[in-house]
């Protein structure tokens, strides 16, 4: 470790090892069967104990090391004293060791505006619980939902959930860390549940491997659970050879990072900044962008609005080419801003 790490570099440290607390926090609360489920808008927006939890956790942490950043979370919750349990105070000691690029290192913590998806997928993680066929709350549950049993009955949908923590400056997501609680089920030990990912400009992505798409195939990734006509129309203008539909935008980032997607597109309003910030900085870190439907950045500032009203279309390459096939029909649906 540096003698004087950057604010940056000691920011992602922390916030690194409070999204590998939230994935804890995550795991526990699908184990004891008491999601403590709420709809905020509907059926398809959904808040969990574990959602409430996870963002607490998060923000107390960072909040407490850095009490000058702006923190904006999803969940809105009533002010309350944060239990001791939940603050992490730990830091990622290989994030320390790297140093930080050089445009970033005189940047201040109340520059910095913190993004936060304490459970992002978290339609598949209720989902998950219901297949498993238990009684939320009963012995049987608390008796058999085992790491190895619970993870294989529900896995596919356990893989969409993701913890988000996107950094950003002048309106720019910069760096960002993502946890994903449930990587590694087929292991079949709880111990071994999780694994995190961090990226910053400037410096790469670590925690993943970057590959790409085999040979000129286009595999469209985009949502399982909000699409439309709109949605529909856009995915299949892209003419891809594949298209897989599943939850969460963490979730298809990693796709496009691990070579099994080459675009996210979600020709929608229903994402917000704290889906994609940290998401877009890590593909940023990559090479790879992510834009609105109509090809413009976002802007992650504290005051902006939070939806992302003009969809999201995400590449690891050839981002002008999905671009280019996006219809005039979507554009005109979809409002930039």
């Amino acid at each position: 470790m540096s003698a004087h790490p950057a604010v940056l570099m000691r920011l992602v440290a922390s916030a690194y090892a409070a999204a590998e607390k939230a994935g804890a926090i995550v795991r526990r609360v699908l184990h004891s069967g008491e999601l403590g489920i709420v709809e905020k808008t509907g059926a398809n927006d959904l808040q969990t104990l574990a959602d409430r939890l996870a963002q607490q956790s998060i923000c107390a942490s960072l909040s407490k090391r850095f009490p000058k950043i702006t923190i904006i979370g999803e969940e809105e919750l009533t002010a309350e004293e944060v239990r001791e349990d939940l603050i992490e105070s730990g830091q990622a000691e290989a994030v320390l060791q790297m140093g930080c690029p050089a445009e970033y290192k005189d940047l201040k913590e109340e520059e910095l505006v913190v993004w936060v998806d304490p459970l992002d997928g978290t339609k598949e993680y209720t989902e998950a619980a219901k297949r498993l066929g238990f009684p939320a709350g009963s012995q049987r549950w608390r008796a058999e939902s085992d790491g190895s049993q619970l993870l294989s009955a529900a896995r596919w949908l356990l893989d969409n959930v993701t913890v988000l923590i996107g950094i950003a400056h002048g309106g720019k997501a910069i760096a960002g860390v993502i946890n994903q609680p449930f990587y590694n089920y087929q292991l079949g030990s709880s111990a071994d549940l999780g694994r995190s990912m961090w990226g910053m400009l400037g410096l790469g992505a670590f925690g993943v491997e970057l590959q790409d798409v085999p040979g000129d195939r286009r595999i469209v990734t985009t949502t399982r659970s909000h699409s439309n006509k709109v949605v529909t129309d856009c995915v299949d203008a892209m003419e891809p050879h594949e298209v897989i539909r599943v939850g969460g935008a963490g979730n298809k980032i990693i796709q496009l990072i691990e070579g099994k997607a080459s675009a996210y597109v979600f020709a929608s309003p229903g994402c917000k900044k704290w889906d994609t910030c940290a998401t877009e900085a890590i593909l940023h870190a990559v090479g790879g962008k992510l834009t609105d439907m109509h090809g413009n950045a976002y802007c992650y500032d504290a005051n902006v609005q939070h939806m992302n009203s003009a969809g999201v279309l995400a590449t690891l390459r050839n981002h002008h080419y999905y671009v280019s096939r996006v219809p005039q029909s979507v554009l005109q649906a979809l409002k930039t801003g």
